[in-house]
């Protein structure tokens, strides 16, 4: 935890949300008030081995000692959808609309029935990726962009994303010193870059990176150095999450 870190100081300042506008990507979901949307969604984005999980730990933490209750979602998390699709992604035989659609079935569950509840009771949502990896994921495979954009228009525009960006190359090395191992799907193995999956990982999250970077000039999201001490980019985010609950962010 950072040093700054206002875990258990019983003279924390309690930061109070302000009233920002609401909005969906597109059709959005009907019978749904965005108005009485009270809360706060805050999307941490970045491959595995960006620190998404610690930089969101650590928020939820900073957060909570800040007198905010706190909810976290992420990918494949849906009790709807989320064991059949990690039991399909391991035959490895799912084609690129399948997997698509089986990732937007279990955003729109989670969306449904996990964030708009927590958002409605004033809760601050932390989701460990968004909308934006998996767009990113199903244009590097070839999807149409515009009709993913139509899938996703029931997403909820977050008040805050954060994008990780860390290089291919010290992405290799941070997984294989936590898994000793290379994901098959993380390596984009599915989609013929190279037989050898080193390679592969290393072209497909070289083509990931620069789909997140060009969906950043469409959605304008905050793209962050990841390869800095983790303790300084938690400053980062911490300063600019208070930004956006004080009312003075996007």
């Amino acid at each position: 935890m950072p040093k700054s870190s206002t875990k258990n100081n019983r003279n924390a300042r309690v930061i109070v949300p302000q009233k920002t506008a609401r909005r969906f990507f597109g059709h959005g979901i009907p019978g749904v008030d965005v108005e009485k949307l009270a809360g706060r969604l805050i999307v941490v984005e970045g491959a595995d081995g960006s620190g998404r999980s610690t930089q969101i730990k650590w928020l939820v933490e900073w957060l909570e000692s800040n007198g905010h209750s706190t909810v976290q979602v992420g990918l494949k998390r849906s009790s709807l959808v989320s064991e059949e699709l990690e039991r399909a992604q391991e035959g490895n035989i799912l084609s690129r609309t399948t997997l698509s659609l089986f990732y937007a079935t279990d955003f729109a569950d989670q969306m449904e029935n996990i964030i708009l509840p927590a958002l409605r009771a004033g809760q601050m949502v932390l989701a460990d990726r968004y909308i934006y990896t998996l767009m990113a994921r199903d244009i590097v495979r070839g999807m149409d962009e515009d009709w993913l954009k139509n899938l996703y228009g029931m997403a909820l525009v977050p008040d805050a994303v954060f994008y990780l960006n860390v290089a291919p190359e010290e992405l290799v090395q941070r997984t294989f010193a936590k898994y000793a191992a290379l994901d098959y799907w993380e390596s984009g193995m599915d989609i013929g870059l190279s037989r050898d999956i080193f390679d592969s990982f290393l072209k497909y999250q070289a083509l990931m990176e620069q789909q997140f970077k060009r969906l950043q000039r469409t959605y304008g999201f905050d793209i962050i150095d990841g390869h800095r001490p983790v303790e300084t980019i938690n400053d980062e985010l911490r300063r600019k999450t208070e930004a956006v609950l004080t009312g003075q962010g996007r």
